[in-house]
């Protein structure tokens, strides 16, 4: 689908005024393959941790065919709004699908439990310290996005979730060309994520950016071991590229860090050739992500502020934790996270800090983009910490009552939290971007690469 076909295409997106819930995103699938049987098959994949049942649809019989999956991550919802529009117009349009030539298997949420926990912010209000309160996502090892098998190494992970196996069940079985795994970021700008770098790609993708007045992300890549393709383009991430990064930079043991598996593109070339694309975009975002001017910085001093910034937050939740362990009765996905942080932290800060000493392409001038991104915005990723170790207090207290030691815990968490939204609120001055414009980047993108690969 060539670019001005994309953009008129784009026009069409709702003005969304708020996320779609588990429950509504089902609702609607249903009535949708309702409306058009003959064009809609519903197709049983698997089922959640909990026994939710999990469904993609399947729409036209092309020659390639795409995979596209929302909610990787339980708090990127951007991707299940785009799947909403999207398999309406694909379902009503035969020109469209015609077009595409692609057989389509669409999921508009994968992560159905985690997903549920974050719907306390899907509808507004919008704000970071809305996000923050009702924020949740797993860690690495209970990630649908990063439980595939993989052995490589030192790392053996074998351990699949019901949800990852229903993905490792439909692409063994179909086999697709082009897997779109709909991921967003929380603040920054926007970048994506590639399987093959396809130059031809890159200006349309950043005319589509620019069409919806978003700014790319200029500031550090998510991990230091990404291969930048162009300016806010990346080939997509690696589990081995991760082992061999934490190895080079003197882990003992990678895989005790990394402590997950392998991603959905990565286990699909056990069976297939797929092209995959992530686009990444921001719920909040400041121009200081696009401005690439010097700041008063080096590059290496801002990046380990940065993590002494961390390592400081992170004795301060290990302390923290220590003081109501003993408290704790039932598990919570809150608690998975936050013992899975505590236990695998200080490791992963002295790799990061022995990469920050060494590396001579640090050696510059820290941009103002970088600066912000060191600075800042993981403070913001901080926020979202304190957050959940609030929610998993209020979890305890729910279950199994109050007593002193977790009404102490509560208060110093929820004084902390408040303390840091509140400065982050005052110095991030942050924009909101509108649902609309975030689907249109993301469905756009996806559809220029799909276009690529046919």
């Amino acid at each position: 689908m060539d670019y001005k076909k994309v953009i008129q295409l784009i026009q069409d997106v709702p003005d969304y005024k708020a996320f779609l819930t588990v429950d509504e995103l089902n609702e609607s699938m249903h009535r949708l393959a309702e409306r058009f049987p003959e064009t809609i098959e519903l197709i049983r994949i698997g089922h959640s941790k909990a026994g939710s049942p999990i469904h993609a649809m399947k729409i036209g019989s092309g020659r390639k065919t795409g995979l596209m999956f929302a909610m990787p991550h339980p708090n990127e919802p951007i991707g299940s709004m785009m799947l909403e529009f999207l398999s309406e117009r694909l379902a009503e349009d035969d020109a469209l699908r015609n077009d595409l030539d692609y057989t389509w298997y669409i999921i508009k949420c994968i992560d159905v439990d985690g997903t549920r926990l974050n719907e306390g912010w899907f509808k507004g209000p919008f704000s970071i310290t809305n996000y923050a309160r009702n924020f949740f996502r797993p860690p690495g090892h209970l990630q649908v996005e990063w439980t595939f098998p993989i052995d490589y190494k030192s790392l053996h992970f074998n351990q699949p979730l019901p949800e990852t196996q229903a993905l490792m069940n439909i692409i063994e079985k179909v086999k697709p060309d082009f897997i779109y795994s709909l991921h967003n970021s929380g603040f920054g700008g926007v970048y994506a994520y590639l399987s093959h770098d396809i130059p031809a790609f890159y200006p349309d993708f950043y005319r589509l950016v620019a069409s919806q007045d978003l700014p790319l992300h200029m500031g550090e890549a998510e991990a230091p071991y990404a291969r930048t393709f162009s300016k806010a383009v990346f080939g997509e991430l690696s589990i081995k590229e991760a082992y061999d990064f934490l190895e080079q930079n003197g882990a003992s043991d990678p895989a005790a860090q990394i402590n997950s598996g392998d991603s959905s593109s990565a286990f699909a070339r056990r069976f297939c050739d797929p092209h995959a694309i992530v686009c990444e975009m921001p719920y909040f975002y400041n121009p200081a992500i696009h401005d690439v001017s010097p700041s008063d910085m080096l590059r290496r001093d801002a990046i380990l502020a940065g993590l002494r910034q961390s390592r400081q937050d992170g004795e301060f939740f290990r302390q923290q934790y220590d003081a109501i362990k003993d408290s704790l009765t039932v598990s919570s996905p809150f608690r998975d996270n936050l013992e899975a942080s505590i236990s695998q932290q200080n490791d992963y800060l002295t790799t990061q800090e022995n990469w920050a000493r060494n590396d001579p392409a640090l050696d510059g001038q820290a941009t103002v983009a970088e600066k912000f991104d060191n600075l800042l915005i993981r403070r913001f990723y901080n926020l979202l910490s304190i957050g959940m170790f609030v929610r998993l207090i209020q979890v305890e207290i729910a279950a199994s009552g109050e007593n002193p030691v977790l009404m102490n815990g509560l208060q110093v968490m929820q004084n902390k939290f408040l303390e840091e939204s509140a400065a982050l609120e005052n110095e991030m001055k942050y924009e909101v971007v509108p649902i609309q414009k975030l689907v249109r980047v993301q469905l756009g993108a996806g559809l220029l690469y799909a276009g690529y690969v046919k």
